[in-house]
C-alpha cells in the first residue's frame, strides 16, 4: 500500500502555484474539469484511445469556451498506472480526482500499491463498494447503525421479494439483477441466466441476495470536508436504467407481454433529479454523519469529499423510513446534483460537485493542508 508519507513527499515537491486537476475520461470528468476551471486550475483528462474526442474536440478549452486544457491519450484506461504516465502527471503537479471509471478499468491493487500520484479522496476505501470483499459497504453501514435490506446467504431461505445482484459474465462491473420471491423462483431465473451465459456459476455463488426495498428510490449525494469537519448535502437524484425504464413506460398489459420475451436489465444509463420533503432532511443528514463517523473509526482518515448513500424512502405502519442498499465512496456519476436546491440553500447558489471539489482543493492549498485531503 502506498503510504501517506510518500504522497506528502510528492505534494511537498509540487509547484503549488501551478496545480493541475486530473481525471480519467468518463463518468464525471467534464463536471470535474468545469469545477476546477472555475477556481483557476488547469485541467487534464486521461482518455482511452477512441473515446478522446469528447475532451480533445467538443469540450476542449478554446476562445473563451470549454474547460479541458489537455488530454493524454492511452491505449486503454488501465495504462494510466504505467510509470511514464504517472511521471507525466507528477510533472504537471497533478492532483487526481478518482471516479467509478478509474476503479472499474484499473486494477485495485495497482491503484493502491503503484499509483504514485496524489488522489483527492480516500484511496483505500473505494474497493469496499465491491460486495465480495471483507468489511465492505454493508459492514460499514451496519457499523454506522444505518438500516440496510435483509440479506439472505442461503437461497433456500428466501421468503419474500428479493433482488439478486450478480455480476455479468461479459462486463463484471455491471450487475445482472433479477427479482424472485422464493427458492423455486430463484432457481428458475438463475438457471435461465446461466444457460444464456449472461452470468457464470462462480459469479452466482458470490451474488448478493437482499430484500427488495419497495419505496421511492433516492440517491443522497454528500460532501464531507476534513478541513472544517462539516457534512454537506450536494443534491438528490435517482437512476435511469435500461431496459428497465423502457419497460416501465409501457401499459401493464404490454409489460406482461414484453416480459415473456425480454428480461429486465438494470444497466445505468443516466440520472434524473428528484427532491425530498424538507421534513426528511434532518434524518438524511444524520445518515451521512453516521456513515462519516463509522468510516473514520474503521479507516482512520475516513471519507474525504464526495460520497453517496443510495436507497429508498419506504412507508411502513404510517411512518417513513430510509433503507440504504448501495454506497458510492467517491464522486457519484450524476452532474445533475447541480440542479437540485440543497447546495444552494447553503451557499446561496447551486454548485456542482466539480466546483465543490475545486473549492476544497483551493482552500487546502491556502491552508497548507493538501495532505489532509489527498491520499
Amino acid at each position: 500500500m502506498i503510504s501517506q508519507k510518500q504522497i506528502s513527499k510528492i505534494l511537498e515537491n509540487y509547484d503549488k502555484g501551478n496545480i493541475t486537476i486530473g481525471v480519467l475520461g468518463g463518468h464525471s470528468a467534464l463536471d470535474i474539469c468545469r469545477g476546477a476551471h472555475s477556481h483557476g486550475f488547469k485541467t487534464l483528462v486521461v482518455s482511452q484511445k477512441g473515446r478522446e474526442k469528447t475532451y480533445s474536440k467538443y469540450y476542449k478549452r478554446r476562445e473563451g469556451i470549454g474547460f479541458v486544457d489537455d488530454v493524454i491519450v492511452v491505449n486503454k484506461f488501465a495504462d494510466i498506472t504505467k510509470k511514464e504516465v504517472q511521471e507525466e502527471l507528477r510533472k504537471r503537479n497533478t492532483i487526481f480526482v478518482h471516479n467509478r471509471y478509474f476503479w472499474v478499468y484499473c486494477n485495485f491493487k495497482d491503484i493502491e500499491n503503484k499509483f504514485l500520484v496524489p488522489i483527492y479522496g480516500t484511496r483505500d476505501m473505494v474497493n469496499l463498494e465491491e460486495r465480495d470483499v471483507p468489511k465492505n459497504q454493508y459492514y460499514l453501514l451496519e457499523k454506522a447503525g444505518i438500516r440496510i435490506p435483509k440479506l439472505f446467504k442461503d437461497p433456500k431461505k428466501i421468503d419474500k421479494l428479493v433482488i439478486v445482484k450478480v455480476a455479468e459474465a461479459k462486463r463484471g462491473y455491471e450487475r445482472a439483477f433479477f427479482l424472485c420471491s422464493n427458492h423455486k423462483d430463484y432457481t428458475e431465473k438463475s438457471s435461465d441466466l446461466l444457460n444464456k451465459k449472461i452470468i457464470t456459476k462462480n459469479d452466482l455463488n458470490r451474488a448478493v441476495i437482499e430484500e427488495y426495498a419497495i419505496g421511492a428510490h433516492v440517491n443522497f449525494n454528500f460532501f464531507y470536508s476534513p478541513l472544517n469537519n462539516e457534512l454537506e448535502l450536494m443534491g438528490t437524484d435517482a437512476r435511469r436504467q435500461t431496459n428497465l425504464d423502457g419497460i416501465l413506460r409501457l401499459p401493464a398489459s404490454e409489460q406482461l407481454e414484453v416480459l415473456k420475451h425480454i428480461k429486465p436489465k438494470y444497466i445505468e444509463t443516466g440520472h434524473y433529479n428528484v427532491t425530498v420533503k424538507e421534513s426528511l432532511l434532518e434524518r438524511i443528514f444524520e445518515l451521512g454523519e453516521k456513515f462519516v463517523a463509522a468510516a473514520k473509526k474503521e479507516h482512520g482518515i475516513g471519507i474525504i469529499g464526495p460520497f453517496a448513500l443510495q436507497g429508498a424512502v419506504v412507508a411502513e405502519e404510517g411512518k417513513e423510513d430510509i433503507v440504504i442498499f448501495d454506497v458510492s465512496m467517491r464522486i457519484p456519476g450524476s452532474p445533475g446534483t447541480l440542479f437540485t436546491p440543497y447546495s444552494g440553500y447553503l451557499y446561496g447558489y447551486s454548485i456542482s460537485y466539480g466546483e465543490r471539489i475545486g473549492l476544497e482543493i483551493k482552500k487546502a492549498l491556502e491552508m497548507g493542508k493538501l495532505d489532509l485531503i489527498c491520499t
